[in-house]
């Protein structure tokens, strides 16, 4: 599989509110973004000021003196809220590298809780432009031509500025109307300081007691590592975008612009200019006379394509990413960002679906598992537990009245905190769908991304062909009642072996009940509070002694170890009390 978060956002709209990027003053911020040279010892200073202060303010979150008049849900909840929307704006000042770790981040529910994952995923590359004589500069380098001789025309003025590059009209000399997209100066000596940084952090982050258990830091770090820097590979964007083309050849409803290769290098990607109204532009889209509710229809119909008939999907199809042309076709663009879908994935996929359908929790575990989407831990029932609860209720209301959105805020939830590891490629599948259902409300109110997707699902709990359905629903019944008839025939056998397996004490019986924990729980601080009641009155003794012989100066030592052994055993007997309390 591979993903990865989205690169310069290419739109070409006619809309009224897009005209050219006017020429404007910079700011000591914005030179900041554009300077080809990178102090390390500066950037070593800002982004560990940014982890230490990080880490100091999630220590603090669960320490009730943080809190001004106590600790409560609501505070909590409103602190984790500035804490992720902190992280996304400090993100943005630190610059491209960070945008894209966080827009990678942005994908992985399993790691950070919900709120942050929706901040991350916030991330826009809305940032400075970089002067004309930066962009000529290294078109010239890159094509070793000058520019008069590779384009008869060249707008100095960027229609479009993000974190790794910008994008410019221009023309050729055959008269083919293009756009060029050039990175951002000095991009790779960044990623190069920045990436020796989160290294550094990510070992740090490995060692650590609590943030490092159950966490691969130095995995993620390399899966950033890999896809950063085929992000700034625009050769590799415009295999991407041929591909795609490719796979729509014979569609007539999607667009997709020609790469023009000879003018493309690693820095620099031309592509043919293909103007059209930006999908979210409802207005407009309505003054054109187009059909909102098709294009709609449209939309998910062609990610579902890309999804299920290619395996090769685009992994960002935001509002700025998709245009309508004026004949009610759509237009695809930016393809730094594609997934794919492997046929042994769709294969076990399957298998998830058929669980899911027959609400079974472990079949749907245990094709987790072989997807790598789930970490088989020692005790599974937690997991198992979250997995019906989704299961029970997801599938109490029919198919299409399900809602995308609504599925991955419940997924992600649920996921925080236990064994699972959402792949990338499944975010990216997820937040796909509900940028989609988001869009197609937008211009059609009625419209229901299920509705859509049903027919595309029933081909896939086929295996893809529509005209089988009933033979494959059939071998699957067949297949599971010979697993029926299988498990019954080797069921004498199996408890054979577990009896086996008891004499030899190769089998551990964990037992757990909650009232017994808790009375284990009662009786430890019991003993505690025992051990704190003679600490106090060892060291009220000493003092007494002490002040009885004159010593007055040495019993304020044990006076004062008495004083802070009362105040814990006073906290020990508080929290058991609300304990009791407890129901």
């Amino acid at each position: 599989m591979n993903a990865e978060p989205s690169s310069t956002a290419i739109t070409y709209p006619i809309s009224s509110d897009s005209s050219p990027t006017k020429a404007r003053t910079y700011s000591d911020k914005d030179y900041r973004w554009n300077r080809e040279n990178y102090s390390q010892l500066r950037r070593s200073i800002d982004i560990w000021t940014f982890v230490l202060t990080l880490l100091y303010r999630l220590t603090s979150y669960n320490k009730a003196w943080t809190y001004w008049g106590g600790m409560t849900d609501e505070k909590r909840t409103r602190r984790r809220r500035r804490l992720a929307v902190w992280i996304r704006e400090t993100l943005l000042d630190l610059g491209p590298t960070f945008i894209k770790v966080g827009q990678l981040f942005s994908t992985r529910a399993d790691l950070f809780p919900v709120e942050y994952v929706e901040e991350l995923s916030k991330l826009q590359d809305k940032v400075p432009a970089f002067g004309y004589d930066q962009v000529k500069a290294i078109i010239e380098q890159d094509l070793d031509k000058p520019i008069q001789d590779l384009y008869r025309s060249f707008d100095p003025l960027p229609i479009a500025a993000a974190s790794l590059g910008q994008v410019h009209r221009a023309q050729l000399h055959s008269g083919e109307e293009v756009v060029v997209k050039v990175q951002r100066p000095g991009l790779k000596k960044l990623f190069k300081i920045d990436l020796a940084i989160l290294k550094d952090i990510a070992r740090y982050f490995q060692r650590h007691p609590k943030w490092g258990r159950g966490r691969d830091w130095l995995g993620i770090y390399e899966e950033c590592y890999r896809i950063l820097y085929e992000e700034i590979d625009y050769l590799n964007e415009g295999r991407n975008a041929d591909t795609f083309r490719r796979n729509f050849r014979d569609e007539d409803w999607v667009n997709v612009p020609r790469v023009f290769w000879r003018y493309s290098s690693p820095r620099t990607l031309t592509l043919e200019y293909m103007p059209g109204i930006k999908i979210s532009h409802y207005e407009a889209i309505e003054a054109a006379g187009l059909d909102r509710s098709e294009l709609a229809r449209l939309g998910a119909k062609a990610y579902l394509h890309q999804l299920l008939h290619n395996g090769f999907f685009h992994a960002d199809p935001h509002p700025g990413n998709i245009a309508v042309s004026p004949d009610g076709s759509l237009i695809f663009y930016d393809f730094g960002m594609m997934g794919r879908v492997k046929a042994i994935t769709r294969e076990k996929l399957l298998d998830t679906f058929f669980g899911i359908a027959q609400k079974d929790a472990d079949r749907v575990i245990n094709s987790l598992v072989e997807l790598g989407a789930l970490a088989p831990a020692e005790d599974m029932g937690p997991v198992r537990r979250s997995v019906q609860f989704m299961l029970d209720n997801f599938m109490d209301k029919p198919f299409e009245n399900q809602s995308v959105a609504a599925i991955s805020d419940d997924l992600y939830e649920i996921a925080y905190g236990q064994p699972f590891r959402f792949p990338a490629t499944f975010t990216f599948v997820m937040r796909a769908f509900s940028t989609l259902e988001g869009v197609g409300k937008g211009l059609d109110p009625e419209f229901n991304f299920m509705e859509v997707a049903r027919p595309f699902a029933m081909q896939l709990m086929s295996q893809g062909n529509p005209q089988t359905d009933a033979n494959n629903l059939l071998t699957e019944f067949s297949r599971q009642a010979a697993q029926v008839s299988s498990s019954a025939l080797g069921l004498p056998r199996r408890i054979e072996d577990t009896l086996d397996k008891l004499e030899r004490g190769d089998i551990r019986v964990r037992v757990r009940s909650t009232e017994t924990d808790r009375l284990l729980r009662r009786l430890g601080g019991v003993n505690m509070g025992t051990n704190y009641t003679l600490l106090v009155c060892t060291f009220t003794v000493c003092a007494t002694i002490l002040v009885a012989t004159g010593n007055v100066l040495w019993a304020i030592a044990p006076g004062v170890a008495g004083v802070i052994v009362a105040i814990a055993l006073i906290r020990l007997l508080l929290r058991l009390e609300r304990a009791d309390r407890l129901p």
